[in-house]
């Protein structure tokens, strides 16, 4: 119904935005990301826009960009994921982090969000892994590669959500993981010939 939004910014709450477009004010609802990356009040922003209806009530939702609309709606397409608890989740890091986790298949990262357990990382991660692609990394972050593919497997993951514990982030471990993939079936002997590699190529 409506694509974008662009007026007078009226005021802004902990996850809402008043837009004033025209004398008639829009209240949108937004990822704290989003309204970090808004203008002071007063001043003219535009936000991409998504309306929500159900039975007894409208509600808008506002992006500062097209690229969060639309992790916005693969996450609302996750089951059990409404557009608050969405919200919650592209609040909780930024898009390209986001991103990356889904990719990676990082449920600690995801379970980092309020009201996100594991086994509700670990869906978002299965059902929108095919949704999210490393096109959508690379144009959030030009220049960087993501690792390719891991293989999927228990043992990777807690090789991956191991090294990542330790201080790794989600693309040096996905990459170190993904080298010795191949040489176990075992998280701990993962992590241990993932550390040697890193170690050894330093």
């Amino acid at each position: 119904m409506f694509a974008f939004l662009e007026g007078r910014i009226d005021s802004k709450g902990q996850n809402e935005v008043v837009l004033d477009v025209h004398g008639i004010g829009f209240e949108l609802n937004c990822s704290m990301n989003t309204l970090g990356a808004l203008p002071p009040m007063g001043e003219t922003a535009r936000l991409y826009t998504l309306l929500n209806v159900k039975e007894d009530l409208m509600e808008l939702y506002g992006f500062s960009s097209t690229e969060e609309k639309h992790m916005f709606e693969r996450l609302t397409s996750v089951s059990g994921i409404g557009p608050k608890t969405a919200l919650q989740i592209l609040s909780s890091m930024t898009l390209k982090d986001l991103t990356l986790a889904i990719v990676s298949g990082d449920t600690t990262a995801l379970s980092r969000a309020q009201g996100i357990g594991k086994k509700t990382a670990q869906r978002i991660a299965l059902e929108l892994k095919e949704k999210v692609s490393e096109a959508d990394f690379s144009a959030l972050q030009p220049g960087v590669e993501l690792p390719a593919a891991v293989p999927v497997t228990d043992a990777v993951n807690e090789a991956v959500q191991g090294l990542i514990s330790l201080g790794y982030t989600a693309q040096e471990a996905a990459r170190a993981v993904k080298s010795v993939a191949d040489q176990s079936a075992e998280p701990a002997q993962l992590i241990m010939l993932a550390l040697r590699g890193m170690s050894s190529g330093r």
